[in-house]
């Protein structure tokens, strides 16, 4: 039993500007050969709408250790940006430089600026109003294609792996594994509580979980080699799902609550208005308290839309509040961003009811770890 004292919420879509924070750890001797090849990439960097600024800093103590910091009008032209084909393919000639990064993400809440300046080039894009309420924990989620036909194998394999050791180290901890499949593709929603990357790279290095991991590469359709750091790197990199939009309602939550995942098959081009919709209408069902829906977690990249929700009732009970279709119209404008050819009519009751059954993705496993 949890019990929340007030709402939680993450979002990509509330306006602010974003901040951004890669601290890099370059190889010995790498030095000049990062800076060349950042030389060569931040002309193009500096012409991806919604990007503002870039810094590249090196420490003055170490100098191994880089920074290179940007700043976008808002969130999603950078999320757009940093999860496209041609963001992978940029970035590849500074990974043999680099020994290892993490990227941060922070809206820029307030700000001290010389006012003179301002005057003269006043800064782009607004500030978050207010802080948001977390619970300490990260989502995240991973998606990839098997080849069909290979579905019951792989969701066998899936679902027969040994949890990992849910204590990273003094400060993280694996929180929930959610597991699903919506024919031939595969979603692994994980919660982290404390530092996502080391909970990663925990998960990565049990031995339980590189055996599954083997077990599947035959019926991936990308190919991957887990002992080739780069393939390994691209791989996980388009396999990258963020989650860009998070509320749980502020209320006890009760045993009989149960996870539903729901695929949303995008019109191309549409990923990323389909996912604000969806935020929207979930800050609407958390601002409810006679909701059914206790949390909900929207995850998308380009035009992969998925939304995991806790329900309290069952899922076909209501099924235009449980696609985040409720009000006037809203089921016009879904129908809109949706690929029509595989969402069908959603014009009545009936049809929302048929495209909910089509959306509700197969769970293959959900573990949650032990309360320490």
């Amino acid at each position: 039993m949890t019990t929340l004292s007030e709402r939680v919420s993450q979002s990509a879509f509330d306006g602010s500007r974003l901040r951004v924070v890669l601290l890099l750890d370059l190889h010995d001797g790498a030095q000049q050969r990062f800076l060349e090849a950042y030389e060569h990439l931040r002309n193009q960097v500096a012409s991806v709408p919604g990007h503002l600024t870039d810094q590249l800093c090196q420490s003055i103590e170490n100098p191994s250790q880089w920074l290179i910091t940007s700043e976008w009008e808002s969130a999603p032209p950078f999320l757009a940006w940093v999860n496209s084909e041609e963001h992978v393919k940029m970035v590849q000639p500074l990974h043999s430089c680099v020994r290892d990064t993490r990227s941060l993400r922070f809206s820029v809440l307030r700000e001290t600026s010389n006012t003179a300046a301002l005057a003269s080039e006043p800064l782009k894009g607004r500030l978050q109003a207010s802080p948001r309420v977390g619970d300490g924990v990260v989502r995240h989620a991973l998606t990839f294609t098997v080849k069909p036909g290979s579905e019951e194998q792989v969701a066998e394999i899936l679902a027969g792996y040994t949890s990992p050791e849910a204590r990273v180290d003094d400060t993280t901890r694996l929180v929930r594994t959610s597991l699903f499949m919506h024919k031939n593709r595969v979603v692994r929603a994980v919660e982290v509580q404390g530092d996502l990357v080391a909970a990663l790279r925990h998960v990565a290095q049990q031995p339980e979980i590189r055996e599954v991991e083997e077990a599947i590469n035959p019926y991936l359709e990308q190919d991957r080699d887990l002992n080739d750091p780069n393939s390994a790197r691209v791989f996980f990199t388009r396999a990258a799902l963020p989650a860009v939009h998070h509320v749980a309602a502020g209320r006890q939550e009760s045993a009989d609550v149960r996870r539903h995942a729901l695929f949303y098959p995008a019109k191309e081009g549409c990923g990323m208005a389909l996912a604000r919709l969806l935020a929207q209408q979930d800050e609407l069902a958390a601002d409810d308290p006679a909701s059914p829906i206790s949390g909900s977690t929207v995850f998308q990249r380009d035009d992969i839309v998925v939304r995991l929700i806790d329900l309290r009732v069952p899922l076909e009970s209501d099924p235009a509040l449980v696609l985040g279709v409720h009000g006037n119209r809203k089921a016009d404008v879904l129908r809109r961003l949706l690929d029509t050819d595989e969402a069908g009519g959603l014009s009545n009751d009936r049809e929302l009811a048929h495209f909910l059954a089509r959306s509700d993705m197969d769970l293959i496993t959900d573990r949650r770890a032990p309360q320490s």
